[in-house]
């Protein structure tokens, strides 16, 4: 069973394209729109990553705003 599980992450409000772009080519992941809503596809380890790399975008925005710099 050379196969590895695949896995599904949904997508929080607040994610750009731009962000989505990126983790999709950075780790090799998947978009796929449900009724629920936009979801990432691909292996655990690189869901994990992308989510990583989401909560670290998602921060710095908000500190942007926060000191109000907006890009």
């Amino acid at each position: 069973m050379d196969e590895e599980m695949m896995y599904e992450m949904r997508l929080p409000p607040g994610v750009t394209q731009k962000m989505v772009a990126q983790v999709i080519t950075d780790f090799e992941l998947e978009l796929k729109h449900t009724e629920s809503g936009p979801i990432l596809y691909g292996k655990i380890e690189n869901l994990e990553k992308a989510q990583d790399y989401i909560i670290k975008a998602l921060n710095e925005r908000l500190r942007e705003l926060e000191e109000g710099h907006v890009k």
